[in-house]
């Protein structure tokens, strides 16, 4: 099996396709296996690679929680590339990998040509910070306890998870099946040393203001809890562009793969040509500059 080096930390990846290079990064309850739909659609035109992050097997689960963060998240995505020879990509991202993705565009932005950050910002929120963090210590504990198949039962039928099922009820059994097969210390260790340490989106206002990396936000609009930082995202950074799902959850390239496939196309077509702008300040008014500030 194909294995990226990250300083000794082993990251299983797949390949398709040839020209300028994907790196797709997967959420928390997913894997590689997340990102087949666009595996398939890209590959026709972009050298394309997933991995799958440290803790999830095949790749390393390293055993202590210190080996887990988001700044060490990051900088799994840069050593892969480097592993791989890969100097410059599109990088895209879902969730816990759309967090990454957006800080990869913060620390790295000499090696991404753009980003795609889909459903980032869970525990953002100030007035649910607390409870976000119970939560995760909560969940963590489950995987301990219970293992993996038994700890997130109630996970994946979470406010912004019942869209796909009720969309696409094979498709909904896939992810389960595959987020069953997960590592429960990878979890675990992910849950305490990424989400629960992270910073909030809010927290990255001053480093989005001034980052220049083409940026494309994706939420559903029933993904509550990473609507309103999409929001803040477009609003504080002006190379950021969003787009909003209607009707739909958190995972938007497995919900609305169709959908999902042609908008984030037609936004790297718009790179790659050379045609993208960053937001003319003339179109803000003075409400917005408000709020940004």
């Amino acid at each position: 099996m194909p294995y990226a080096d990250s300083k000794g930390v082993q990251l299983y990846y797949e390949e398709a396709g040839k020209g300028f290079p994907i790196v797709f990064v997967h959420e928390f309850a997913g894997d590689l296996r997340s990102w087949e739909g666009q595996m398939r659609y890209f590959s026709r035109r972009y050298r394309c690679i997933a991995f799958n992050a440290r803790g999830y097997l095949p790749s390393d689960v390293p055993a202590a929680v210190s080996q887990y963060s988001q700044a060490i998240a990051t900088d799994d995505i840069a050593n892969a590339m480097r592993s791989l020879g890969i100097r410059k990509a599109h990088i895209i991202g879902c969730s816990m990998g759309g967090y990454a993705t957006l800080h990869f565009g913060l620390r790295y932005a000499g090696m991404a040509r753009s980003l795609t950050v889909m459903g980032a910002g869970y525990g953002s929120d100030p007035d649910k910070r607390a409870q976000f963090l119970r939560d995760t210590e909560i969940m963590a504990r489950r995987f301990d306890q219970l293992g993996t198949p038994e700890a997130i039962t109630t996970y994946q039928i979470g406010p912004a998870r019942v869209q796909l099922q009720n969309k696409d009820p094979r498709g909904f059994k896939e992810l389960c099946e595959a987020f069953a097969d997960h590592s429960p210390l990878g979890s675990a260790n992910t849950l305490r040393g990424v989400q629960a340490r992270r910073p909030t989106i809010y927290n990255l206002a001053r480093g989005l203001a001034r980052m220049s990396v083409p940026t494309h936000i994706i939420s559903g609009d029933e993904d509550t809890q990473c609507l309103e930082p999409g929001v803040f995202i477009k609003r504080t950074c002006p190379a950021a562009r969003l787009t909003v799902v209607p009707a739909t959850g958190h995972a938007v390239n497995i919900e609305e793969p169709d959908l999902f496939n042609r908008i984030t196309d037609e936004f790297l077509s718009l790179v790659d040509a050379g045609r993208w702008r960053p937001r003319d300040p003339r179109s803000y008014s003075p409400s917005t500059k408000a709020r940004k500030a």
